[in-house]
């Protein structure tokens, strides 16, 4: 029987590029691997277009729309992207912000209200320094270029947000700079930060703070999952399955590559040194788990984050329905 093809669409991670380059091939399957760099385009395009078979998807707009319902997706538990958060809060030093609560009742700028980078460091925001935004304003646009949001409604929240585009010709890197917004929080660095400008971070000691939020709540923080057409996968749940695998060697098989110490895999000075960080902080020393179980409080903790800012208002949303049954992770 000849194997079925099928496309997948993400970025070109590490863990992702031995399957990328046919390396590793999953079983009774034929991959076209479609790399873009561009997280926004490949959502886009499996929203819109229904583009691909299996495709990178922001995790919150997939819980979001997952539970408005007629979301012709279903999530499989891989994760290809985690990021910790407390580094992406930037700030200009003119300003009075000395600390988390100094954000209530300011301008801040944002890429998306709704992305999924925005939502985590409200959240902690919130949960770990008691920061209340429900008296500020937000400025929606391009971080570094000037580009109006791609604003779909249905994921906003239902209550009232003060949100405004920024103005033409405007960026939020330029309202950050000026000093027209107090602070900035999202998924990219603003340009200025690195030109050395009045612009700072808000936790300089972010990296210090992140080891300590994981140590104490066990929570990387997932930005994207992978989803499949829903219909592919009532026809043929094995697909999932054995793409499962297929993730999890392809992960492995970056691992193994990257902890080489004949040389150094990538432009990193210290990847050895960072190497023995992730031994010390991760089990086994991977620092992406797959899989619902090893990433339940973090799934749970995102959508406690969508309920508490208004975006999913079905409180008794259960993750475990959001994503394909894998048996070999089953309990």
């Amino acid at each position: 029987m000849a194997n079925i093809s099928i496309t997948v669409a993400c970025g070109l991670y590490d863990h992702m590029e031995a399957l990328s380059r046919g390396y590793i091939q999953p079983a009774g399957i034929d991959v076209t691997f479609v790399g873009i760099d561009s997280p926004p385009e490949i959502f886009a395009r499996m929203i819109k277009m229904n583009a691909f078979d299996i495709s990178e998807m922001s995790l919150s707009s997939y819980f979001n729309l997952r539970a408005k319902g007629n979301f012709p997706f279903i999530a499989i538990p891989i994760f290809p992207c985690r990021v910790f958060r407390h580094g992406y809060i930037f700030v200009n030093d003119k300003t009075d912000i000395r600390g988390p609560k100094d954000l209530e009742g300011k301008i801040i700028g944002v890429q998306q209200y709704r992305q999924t980078a925005a939502i985590w460091i409200r959240g902690i925001l919130e949960t770990e320094y008691g920061v209340n935004f429900s008296n500020v304003s937000w400025v929606e646009g391009g971080v570094n270029v000037h580009r109006m949001p791609d604003q779909d409604m249905d994921l906003l929240p239902k209550q009232r947000i003060n949100i405004e585009p920024t103005p033409y010709g405007k960026s939020i890197n330029d309202l950050l700079k000026s000093g027209a917004i107090a602070a900035y929080l999202g998924a990219r660095i603003p340009a200025c930060f690195h030109a050395h400008t009045n612009v700072t971070r808000l936790f300089p000691n972010y990296r210090e703070i992140e080891r300590a939020y994981y140590t104490r709540t066990g929570i990387f923080p997932i930005m994207h999952t992978l989803v499949i057409r829903e219909k592919l996968h009532e026809e043929k749940p094995w697909i999932a399955e054995n793409m499962v695998n297929a993730f999890e060697e392809s992960k492995r098989w970056a691992l193994q590559k990257m902890r080489f110490s004949g040389t150094t895999r990538y432009m990193v000075p210290w990847l050895h040194h960072e190497l023995e960080e992730v031994d010390e902080m991760f089990l086994d020393g991977d620092p992406y788990p797959n899989g619902l179980e090893p990433n339940r409080e973090v799934l749970e903790t995102l959508m406690q984050f969508l309920i508490d800012q208004g975006f999913i208002e079905n409180s008794s949303i259960v993750v475990d329905d959001l994503f394909v049954p894998i048996v070999a992770w089953a309990e």
